[in-house]
Order: C-alpha cells, then structure tokens, then sequence
C-alpha cells in the first residue's frame, strides 16, 4: 500500500498592482509640504530673541538693523552675545530665502549687515 503524500501548497500572494506600487512607494519619498517650511516655523516660534513681526521685510536697513540691536540687547534667552545673536538671525533669514530673495531685497539684507556692525562698533 503506497500512501501519497499531500504537498503543502505555498501560500503565493498576490504581487500588488502597479498603481499600488507607485502609492506605495510615493508614500515613502518625500515628507508633506508643512515639513518644508521649517525655517517659517523658527522664525515664528524662535525661543532666543523678540524680533518686530515682518522687519526683515521693510524696505530700510537702517531699520532692521535697529530692530534687531534693540531686540538682541533686551533679550535675557539668547545664547551668544547680543552681536552674535542679532548677526545669526539676520543671516538666518537670508540663507533660508535663497533663490527667492529679490536682488533689491538681499542687497537691502546685507546693507543691514554692515549697519548692524557699526551699530555694535566692529569694523567691516
């Protein structure tokens, strides 16, 4: 008596479509547009200085290097000196503008570098 053995069948899933695929893999590529804007969100939210709402978008560098003196100065959370800390957000803004930044605007930017310098007395 020969007995037959039962072959265990395999369990062969089914290969996901195309267009799951592609869903799938989307779903892995980049974060959501909300993650881009990180820098928008330090620039609301920074912990070390108070600076004016919207003064790196007036149009006098003399203005925004006022600002930002004033604000360094007063602030008791910054890190670094009130040079450093007013220099560093000011650099901030214009590396994470980049390409977008307007020629006027970034050329108004780096005038407020140079008053900002003179305001704290560095040479150039």
């Amino acid at each position: 008596m020969t007995t037959t053995r039962k072959t265990a069948s395999k369990k062969q899933g089914k290969r996901p479509s195309t267009r799951q695929r592609h869903s799938l893999a989307s779903a892995r590529k980049k974060p959501t547009r909300s993650t881009h804007r990180w820098s928008h969100h330090v620039m609301e939210t920074s912990d070390a200085m108070d600076i004016q709402r919207d003064i790196f978008k007036t149009g006098n560098a003399q203005e925004i290097a006022d600002s930002l003196k004033r604000s360094s100065t007063r602030s008791t959370r910054r890190k670094g000196s009130p040079f450093q800390s007013a220099m560093s957000m000011l650099n901030f803004y214009i590396n994470r503008a980049g390409r977008n930044l307007p020629k006027s605007r970034k050329s108004t930017l780096e005038r407020a570098k140079k008053r900002l310098r003179e305001a704290f007395g560095r040479k150039p």
